[in-house]
């Protein structure tokens, strides 16, 4: 029986299993990997590193030991989780492992929704990303693309036209053009937005640097970039605890302000929950909070 199971290998699981490790509970991290979304970033070809704050240096340091505390990690998916009767909670995992603990942190993250297009996985990261939000500020006089349909695609669109020399935004239609960002990204001089267009391949060489997308009417046309983001919608991976916590309209992980669900003794962090942002910083404050809220529900039975 372990004190406490951490869920997920990125920035918030990784953060609360450290700080619930110093804290000297008997904790397992169970994940497919370690690292999460920071083994995935943008590179571009005249890009300088410090030009970014990516939080991966607090990241890294955290994977780095538990690379090293094997006993304090399981390498594996997780599938369900259940409460028992006493209180307590079972983690199964997808090779039928078992696993007990007195709390829980889920903290397994979202799964970008992909366009599976020729291309895309071959310029992963390579001038082809999913957070706009995250690297504007690199994109100043630079002509960019966003790709996607929904609020946050307009929501990229808009923060790169404040920098950006043009921005194309590619497949957006109906209501959320309607709303008061969607007109704003409609009057924006230096916005195309291409209505009902959808990208059919990506191309580059070396780096991504055209889209080549189709239009309503059939028309082919290739759009040139210095960057392009893919911003689709995020999907949690939050089916583990669907039974057992409240979720969102969004699938998302309701908590309050200490990472609490509304089941005791269920705690969780990050991008999988109902927060504000989906940042790599943001994360680790709040698996280190979902950390220190466990142990304070932890102490009595110590």
């Amino acid at each position: 029986m372990y004190d406490l199971i951490v869920i997920g290998g990125g920035p918030a699981g990784l953060t609360a299993a450290i700080y619930a490790i110093r804290k000297r509970l008997n904790v397992l991290l169970v994940s497919k990997d370690l690292g999460g979304k920071t083994n995935f970033h943008l590179e571009l070809p005249d890009m300088e590193g410090h030009w970014v704050i990516r939080g991966t240096e607090v990241v890294n340091k955290f994977k780095s030991e538990l690379e090293y505390l094997k006993f304090a990690r399981h390498m594996e998916p997780v599938e369900k989780i259940e409460r028992l009767e006493d209180g307590t909670f079972m983690v199964y995992t997808k090779g039928g492992g078992e696993l007990a603990a007195r709390a829980v942190i889920v903290a397994t993250g979202t799964r970008q929704k992909f366009m599976e297009v020729p291309g895309e996985r071959e310029y992963l990261s390579k001038g082809l990303c999913y957070s706009a939000l995250s690297y504007a500020p690199l994109f100043i006089d630079k002509k960019t693309a966003v790709i996607g349909n929904g609020e946050l695609a307009l929501r990229s669109a808009a923060e790169l036209a404040v920098v950006a020399k043009h921005v194309h935004i590619v497949g957006p239609s109906g209501k959320v053009l309607e709303t008061a960002l969607g007109q704003k990204v409609l009057a924006a001089k230096n916005v195309t937005v291409m209505e009902n267009y959808q990208v059919t391949e990506i191309l580059g060489n070396g780096f991504a640097n055209r889209l080549r997308v189709k239009g309503p009417a059939g028309d082919q046309v290739e759009i040139g970039f210095e960057g392009a983001f893919v911003e689709k919608a995020l999907a949690a991976n939050s089916e583990m605890v669907a039974n057992l916590v409240e979720l969102d309209e969004l699938g998302c992980i309701v908590i309050d302000a200490y990472c609490r669900t509304n089941m005791p003794g269920l705690f969780a962090a990050g991008d999988v929950t109902n927060i504000y942002a989906e940042q790599v910083l943001v994360a680790v404050g709040e698996g280190a909070k979902a950390a220190l809220s466990a142990y304070d529900y932890l102490l009595p039975m110590l």
